[in-house]
């Protein structure tokens, strides 16, 4: 919610939390945004269907249909009016073509000012010991890019790329892309 907020988010927003899991941040978002503004994808519509019983104070207040289950990042059935998107430690465990793939379908969103994603960096082209002792990976999970990768990424994909100062568990660097 912090980093949102800090990107300006407001209750008008309409937000997209891709690999939203159970609801981590969505059951923060929820209450927070006007009814119908948040989304949700993840690999496992299981784990979000779940999460929005177990997790929301209120699961009616996310209707069951605003989680898409999507392994992808082709946002299927997602509307248009998305406004800012928010990717929290999922392309840490992925290979770099899924942020590609993900940022290249996010310019399907023609009112989208900001979408926000979580890397570990690292030129390494072996394991790689992060600040707080994780050991990421070039080949393998947790996943770690080049700075400059992600930058070009972002780039290719028609958005500004910024690293933003945020401090992040794990080392994680929060990236945004305009």
């Amino acid at each position: 919610m912090a980093a949102l907020t800090a990107a300006g988010m407001t209750p008008e927003d309409h937000v997209l939390d891709i690999g939203c899991g159970a609801l981590r941040l969505g059951h923060k978002a929820v209450p927070f945004l006007r009814p119908g503004h948040y989304w949700g994808t993840d690999a496992s519509l299981a784990l979000m269907r779940h999460g929005r019983l177990t997790e929301l104070p209120d699961p009616t207040q996310l209707p069951e249909d605003h989680l898409v289950e999507d392994a992808t990042f082709a946002f299927p059935g997602i509307p248009d009016t998305i406004t800012l998107a928010i990717a929290f430690g999922v392309f840490t465990h992925l290979p770099h073509s899924a942020l590609q793939a993900a940022l290249t379908n996010l310019r399907r969103f023609p009112s989208l000012r900001a979408a926000l994603f979580t890397t570990f960096l690292s030129d390494a082209p072996g394991p790689t010991r992060q600040p707080d002792g994780v050991v990421t990976h070039p080949d393998r999970p947790p996943y770690h890019v080049p700075e400059s990768q992600v930058a070009t990424a972002i780039e290719a994909a028609g958005f500004i790329a910024t690293r933003l100062p945020t401090l992040l568990p794990r080392g994680q660097v929060l990236w945004s892309a305009t």
